[in-house]
């Protein structure tokens, strides 16, 4: 082991599903890339894969190896971008993950106006109904709306947001007003499901009240955008972000619901694998995020 190679060798090699979808990314043939792996392990005096497997499956020590050599190999980035950056300005690809519908109307256009301003970094943006749920290593940044599950991501505050249930004055005159959160288990009800949670169990408080309704929705999809317009079309009751039903709640399209009950908030935050050492197109790109929501977010303008 005689410098970053190796480690970037061993990274290329974790993130692949078979040696020969390594030796593809690499651009040697499966033998090199075997011959090379024997070479290192032969040096160290450990075994780093476990060949007897049907997939790639490294051993703890590789595990070890791969884990706190990629922290190095980060920082040594990190390092001659910065060199770089103080030279002649950002510079590297930076990748993002955000949710559909938030990440369609406001991180893809920030994402273009930073591009602009930076021409020198490269911008891959991926939208997804479960980002938290994706492989997070993948990204720098991660976009998340809502209750962060335990998590060792380092989280950065972007915007307030609020969560409202509402239904179309069409289907407020078909079914009626809820007067209290039990009554929901009785009406038509939407569920939008992502990351992997219990959709249809929703929490409510009042004062020092709290109450937890399941809903048993008629309706549900994985898509935001979707939800929206079902409820606005008198499909059923959904619960949605502030920043997705602020314009249809302002034009009547939408009538919030039980609105002396409080939904837990869905604050936007940005996900990042640590707080010190980010490379400087990172750390500019959030503070760049953050600023377009201030003084207000444009959902409560």
């Amino acid at each position: 082991m005689n410098d970053a190679f190796d480690i970037r060798f061993l990274l290329v090699i974790r993130e692949s599903s078979s040696l020969l979808e390594a030796s593809r990314k690499l651009g040697l043939t499966p033998s090199a890339v075997t011959q090379r792996l024997q070479q290192m392990e032969k040096k160290l005096g450990i075994r780093l894969l476990d060949r007897s497997a049907r997939q790639l499956r490294f051993t703890d020590e590789g595990e070890w190896l791969c884990l706190r050599g990629g922290e190095l190999v980060q920082q040594f980035d990190v390092l001659l971008e910065d060199l770089h950056e103080r030279r002649s300005g950002f510079v590297g690809k930076l990748k993002i993950n955000a949710p559909f519908g938030f990440g369609r109307q406001y991180v893809a256009p920030a994402a273009a106006a930073f591009q602009r301003q930076h021409p020198e970094v490269e911008i891959a943006l991926t939208l997804s109904d479960q980002p938290m749920v994706e492989v997070s290593d993948r990204f720098d940044v991660v976009i998340h709306i809502g209750e962060l599950r335990a998590s060792n991501l380092v989280c950065h505050a972007i915007a307030p947001n609020r969560r409202f249930i509402c239904a179309s004055a069409d289907f407020i005159e078909r079914h009626g007003l809820p007067e209290s959160p039990e009554d929901l288990a009785r009406m038509p009800c939407i569920a939008l499901r992502e990351n992997n949670e219990d959709v249809t169990l929703w929490h409510f408080t009042r004062a020092r009240k709290t109450q937890s309704v399941r809903i048993h929705p008629v309706l549900s999809c994985n898509d935001g955008s979707v939800i929206r317009q079902w409820g606005c079309e008198g499909q059923g009751i959904i619960l949605r972000s502030e920043w997705d039903v602020a314009d249809a709640l302002n034009d009547g399209t939408l009538v919030r619901l039980l609105p002396a009950w409080k939904l837990p908030d869905a604050d936007v935050v940005a996900l990042t694998h640590q707080r010190e050492g980010l490379p400087a197109r990172t750390r500019q790109f959030m503070q760049f995020l953050q600023a377009s929501f201030r003084p207000l977010p444009p959902w409560r303008v």
